[in-house]
């Protein structure tokens, strides 16, 4: 006979628990649904590129532009993101006879998620107390290529300053930031993580259809001035 301390803590222990067949189908499809998502997740594919190897890519000298030591750029913003913002950001002031200074800055990363993006111009002016006139269509003429770019007016205390700017995301040139996102989210798809360039180019004056030929000439002759890794970062393979 078995005693009734034992029979008790055999009864109180937790019968075996068995899976059924349906038990077993749902976790296979959890279990593939899992190694299909880690599978497809995108990919940083574009290596980082070194600050200083970047800068040595821009040239310092091109068609009647050649740089000089002042800049007055407007950087973007400081914030605690900005050091992941960019790899590489490289501003330089450019001369030319006859014309104002051109102002370039360079902003390259390579990686875009939706939390790191590159800052638009529109973000960063107002944060130097400008105002901004409305954004219209400009564009940037290379061979073989016309890059879909934006321009506006900024007035600060102090100056005036015409803006042209372009952002290259993968193989996508967003005009806008709701363009910008679905670049990002369609390389994503694609099971990429695309990285990211911008390329700004202004001068001081009111004349903003004069600045504008000025600075797509100024952004073309630079372009293809570049050498083939600068370039292949501006246009991507176009």
């Amino acid at each position: 006979m078995t005693p009734p301390d034992l029979a008790s803590e055999r009864s109180a222990q937790p019968a075996p628990v068995t899976l059924s067949r349906r038990n077993l189908l749902i976790g296979g499809v959890l279990l593939s649904a899992s190694g299909i998502a880690y599978a497809r997740q995108p990919e940083v594919r574009a290596p980082r590129v070194d600050p200083k190897v970047f800068e040595s890519w821009v040239p310092k000298q091109f068609g009647r532009w050649t740089t000089v030591e002042a800049s007055s750029v407007v950087l973007p913003p400081p914030d605690a993101l900005r050091d992941r913002l960019y790899d590489s950001l490289v501003t330089r002031t450019y001369t030319s006879p006859g014309q104002p200074s051109t102002m370039l800055l360079l902003a390259y990363n390579n990686r875009q998620d939706g939390m790191l993006q590159v800052h638009r111009p529109e973000v960063c002016y107002p944060v130097g107390g400008f105002r901004l006139s409305e954004t219209r269509p400009f564009r940037i003429d290379v061979p073989g290529l016309a890059i879909p770019a934006n321009f506006f007016t900024a007035t600060g205390p102090d100056r005036v300053e015409q803006v042209g700017y372009f952002t290259r995301l993968g193989d996508a040139f967003p005009r806008t930031w709701a363009e910008q996102r679905l670049a990002v989210v369609r390389a994503n798809i694609a099971g990429a993580i695309p990285d990211g360039m911008m390329m700004r180019v202004s001068l001081l004056g009111t004349d903003a259809g004069a600045a504008a030929a000025e600075l797509e000439s100024f952004a073309s002759a630079l372009i293809g001035a570049s050498p083939p890794p600068l370039r292949r970062l501006l246009i991507g393979n176009g």
